[in-house]
């Protein structure tokens, strides 16, 4: 299970020196007692492969499969980010293409060349994703491509007798020729562009194509993690929900024995136990206890409601349909919009949640909602907003690139709620994008709100 862990869940994984770091410490917490061990992990593939501790008893072990060979492995086959995002087919062939081709690059070019390029790439994981489908525009290389076919094709057809009697046609235009060699490269530029790990793949200047394809293998990677980075509350409160109807399905039905259902009873109470807000457990919202109490609420709501779930969700009180509500939940939504469209009073009042507001230098909190009347609809938007995917990963895009002269590359931040980049780090990765492009690259960090330039980063020359 601890090599599981290290290799972020998968069974096929290349060689680097942040997995063995991750197993070292993984270990470590275990061997003292400050850390247990997850009684499964689930790949999403096809078929779905869940890894099982072989020390589990029997009623565990009939506890991990309902919760994730059938919980999570519904919400992987039809929640439609993973639909539409991943590949559940092929991810394992991928996986082994990738860790053969790496070690062959390291066979061929050195491990500490690759190396290199693994440090940069993981170092922009996060910001290697593509987060909206949309048609790519044309590369520089194309543009030119395109402009050289133009020009032969007009050459070709070219009729003197049309030139010089057709008034107005726009080949009579002097300026009209397109040189092949010169197009505008600026304009065909893909900018701005969010995926930094795309645009340094397709347009960094001095990599080689061993050096681009190993971009491609970090920036699939991080793309087939994305969907689960958004889903969260949802796949662990639906696979939750599954292996507790499960278990108790079975114990009505005499498979499970009295014993077995406490057992299960014991260890589910301990997954969705959420401390309090001034426990010294405290580390946020428990994501299974959210997800959990949420699809119990939305089972309540459809087949019980009160006439605050009538006021609140007229489309889904009293539908005697639970099941068919959860699974259209389950494959339309994702976390944040999930809070947004189901987080109930009744939740809200369960969970005892509040919302806290002040700014950095505000010397108190203000607890600015409670759970009542005037609260809930702010405590909804604000549990919500923890789970927007586009306030977790900063906004940076790369919006300049100086192809025609010194090959500068600028990227810009859009600052949300006054939250600058931490210098060091920023630093850090900026010297990765430098090694990656090859000419110096800066960062701006500008206010969102007004463009007012809050921070400048660099100029970052490129390492030998």
């Amino acid at each position: 299970m601890l090599d599981a862990y290290a290799s972020i869940g998968m069974p096929l994984m290349y060689n680097h020196w942040s997995f063995g770091k991750q197993f070292a410490f993984n270990e470590l917490l275990y061997r003292k007692g400050a850390r247990g061990l997850a009684y499964e992990i689930v790949i999403n593939s096809n078929p779905c492969i869940s890894y099982i501790m072989e020390d589990n008893s029997m009623a565990m072990q009939t506890l991990v499969i309902a919760h994730a060979a059938f919980g999570h492995n519904h919400f992987f086959k039809n929640n439609n980010l993973f639909r539409q995002w991943t590949d559940a087919d092929a991810i394992l062939d991928y996986m082994q293409f990738a860790k053969s081709y790496i070690a062959k690059c390291e066979e061929r070019y050195g491990a500490r060349a690759v190396e290199r390029v693994l440090d940069a790439a993981h170092a922009l994981m996060d910001h290697g994703v593509n987060r909206y489908q949309r048609k790519r525009r044309v590369s520089p290389k194309s543009a030119k491509k395109r402009a050289s076919d133009r020009l032969r094709h007009e050459e070709e057809t070219y009729d003197d007798v049309w030139q010089r009697t057709m008034p107005g046609d726009p080949r009579q235009a002097p300026d009209a020729e397109v040189d092949p060699d010169n197009p505008p490269l600026h304009d065909a530029l893909p900018l701005p562009e969010e995926n930094i790990l795309y645009f340094l793949e397709k347009m960094a200047p001095k990599l080689a194509p061993w050096q681009r394809e190993v971009l491609r293998i970090v920036r699939q990677m991080a793309q087939y993690f994305y969907p689960q980075k958004q889903t969260k509350v949802m796949n662990e409160g639906c696979a939750t929900y599954v292996h507790y109807r499960i278990m108790h399905r079975l114990h009505e039905k005499g498979l499970l024995s009295d014993g077995g259902l406490l057992e299960f009873l014991h260890s589910h109470t301990s997954v969705i136990f959420q401390p309090d807000f001034d426990d010294k457990r405290y580390s946020g919202i428990n994501p299974y206890a959210l997800g959990f109490a949420m699809m119990i609420d939305i089972q309540r709501i459809c087949e019980r409601p009160t006439e605050e779930d009538c006021e609140w969700f007229p489309e889904i009180a009293g539908n005697d349909d639970a099941m068919g509500t959860l699974r259209a939940a389950w494959a339309n939504y994702r976390d944040e919009s999930f809070v947004l469209q189901f987080l109930s009073p009744n939740v809200i009042r369960q969970l005892r949640l509040f919302k806290l507001s002040g700014g950095q230098d505000d010397p108190d909190y203000l607890v600015d909602a409670i759970h009542n009347e005037r609260g809930y609809q702010k405590i909804r938007k604000a549990v919500a907003r923890r789970y927007d995917v586009a306030l977790q990963d900063p906004n940076i895009q790369v919006v300049e690139a100086n192809l025609e002269g010194d090959r500068a590359l600028t990227l810009r931040h859009e600052v949300v709620d006054g939250n600058l980049l931490e210098k060091k780090d920023a630093a850090a990765v900026l010297q990765h994008v430098a090694d990656l492009w090859g000419y110096p690259v800066s960062l701006v960090e500008v206010d969102g709100a007004n463009e007012r330039v809050l921070c400048e980063h660099g100029p970052t020359e490129p390492r030998g």
